[in-house]
Order: C-alpha cells, then sequence, then structure tokens
C-alpha cells in the first residue's frame, strides 16, 4: 500500500497506514525489537571487541589497553569512548572530523560509563600515584539503520567482558613496570547497563527500536538505560515532543525487560566462546 502526491511516495502517510493496525512495514509490532545477533573476540589485536547486528545497524568495538601515567585522579584509570560514524555505513554521512551525531553518541557513552558504574575507574590503577590502565573504545558503525545508541553500548558491554589485560608488575629495583603479555586477566565488571530506544509519532503512538526512517519520521525520540538491578543508568531525550509520565513509566518498564534479554544473550556467547576455547 502506498500513498503519492505527483508521483512521490509520502513516507509518513506510509507508516502511519500501518501503526494504525499496530504494526510496522517491516513486519514487527511496534514493541518488537529487531533480531539481535552478537559475536565476541571478532579483532585479533585488541584487547576486547565485539561485533552487534540489530536489524540491518551494525556496530563494532575494539578496546584497546594502554599503559599511562597518572595525573590529575591518583589511583584511577580512564575509560575513553569514541563513536565513528563514517561514510560506508551510510550515505547521510560525509568524510572529514567527526559529525555531530557521533559527538553526540561519544559523549552519551561517556556519560552511561560514569553514570552505570559499569567500571570502577579504580580497578584500572597499575601502582597508585603513578601508573594506571587507559582503555580506549573505538566503537564504528558499519551499516546505519537507525537506533545506534542501543547497538553501540552492547558492542561496548560485550567488549568490556571479552578484554583481558596482561599482568604488570613493578620492579623494585629499577621501580620500571614488567609486562607479562603471556598472562592475563579479565576487567571486574560491576554493572550491566543496556538501553532501549524508542520513538514516538503523532505525539501519542510509542515504537520500540526504530530503523533509520522511523527515526526521521518521528516527532520525538528517547533512549532509556537501566541496569541489571532495575536502576535508572541514564535518559536521553533530544528535544521533540513531550512525553507523558505514562509513556515515559512504559519505556523504563520496556527498558528493564530488554536489559535481562540483553545480558542473557552476552553471558551465553561469552559461554559458548569459553565452551569452544
Amino acid at each position: 500500500m502506498t500513498f503519492t502526491i505527483t508521483g512521490k511516495t509520502v513516507p509518513l502517510e506510509y507508516h502511519r497506514s500501518f501503526l494504525k493496525e499496530n504494526c510496522r512495514p517491516d513486519g514487527r509490532e511496534l514493541s518488537e525489537f529487531r533480531t539481535t545477533t552478537l559475536n565476541i573476540g571478532s579483532i585479533s589485536t585488541a584487547d576486547g571487541s565485539a561485533l552487534v547486528k540489530m536489524g540491518n545497524t551494525t556496530i563494532i568495538c575494539g578496546i584497546k589497553a594502554v599503559k599511562a601515567p597518572e595525573d590529575s585522579s591518583p589511583g584511577k584509570g580512564y575509560i575513553v569512548p569514541n563513536v565513528d560514524l563514517p561514510p560506508l555505513c551510510s550515505s547521510r554521512f560525509r568524510p572529514g572530523p567527526p559529525g555531530e551525531q557521533a559527538q553526540a553518541a561519544s559523549q552519551f557513552i561517556a556519560d552511561v560509563i560514569e553514570s552505570s558504574e559499569v567500571i570502577k575507574t579504580e580497578d584500572l590503577c597499575i601502582d597508585r600515584g603513578k601508573l594506571c590502565w587507559v582503555l580506549y573504545c573505538d566503537i564504528m558503525c558499519l551499516d546505519y539503520d537507525g537506533n545506534i545508541l542501543d547497538a553501540c553500548i552492547i558492542a561496548l558491554l560485550a567488549a568490556l567482558k571479552n578484554t583481558q589485560l596482561p599482568e604488570i608488575t613493578i620492579n623494585k629495583e629499577t621501580c620500571t613496570p614488567e609486562v607479562n603479555p603471556a598472562k592475563r586477566c579479565g576487567l571486574h565488571i560491576h554493572k550491566h547497563p543496556v538501553g532501549a530506544s524508542f520513538c514516538v509519532f503523532d505525539g501519542s503512538i510509542l515504537i520500540v527500536d526504530p530503523t533509520a526512517e522511523e527515526e526521521s519520521l518521528s516527532t520525538s525520540q528517547l533512549t532509556v538505560v537501566t541496569d541489571e538491578a532495575g536502576r535508572l543508568c541514564s535518559l536521553h531525550k533530544p528535544g521533540g515532543t513531550s512525553l507523558s509520565g505514562e509513556k515515559l513509566q512504559e519505556c523504563i518498564s520496556r527498558a528493564t525487560a530488554r536489559q535481562r534479554e540483553i545480558q542473557k544473550l552476552i553471558d551465553k556467547v561469552i559461554q559458548s566462546v569459553k565452551t569452544a576455547q
């Protein structure tokens, strides 16, 4: 079913015809996420990595751990996320420095890391006052079809759980760090934050896990991040129409259920990799 004006399809009216029937053009129900798949250890040169697909949206995250001198925060390390939206993932992005959407996504991920306490920065201290780990988390979109924030959080969490840091000891005579790459240990993941993103159509119709086209046609967008305890870690709403308290609570409830689904998926994939080793 299509609607045309002077021979051009009107996407909004096309989508509304489906929304009236409580479904979407791709066959999903309004509250249904796209199929989510996960691979870990995808990048052999990284200390931890993960590849996530949500429908067509594809995100890869590689983590590189670098030793650095402690400066302003004694006893703590750092986590530095960077989201890259290159032209290869969509024609909407151009070559050059990071655009507004990539910068906003990087800041959002940094805020989630801090607010959720997924990792305590104290755990990244090697030698108090002298040396710490800096985790550079490079998150790249390989295929853009909406809802990159949810996919970025899943990729980051799975990559952190996959990360193995080499053992470092401080030589007492020379006071220099000595790395033992053969002996590695995983990070202590304190919390498991997971996002759930929503779009609002016509100020009242709520859909979950929007595609790129649905995002462009919506009147408002919202991302809710919760952890395994049901705690609200972050709520991101970049403008748009207002949302009622009832609708907001509906989003939080769906996000809590999504968190359980994704944590179960991550644990299952990690266990299958361990079994295969």
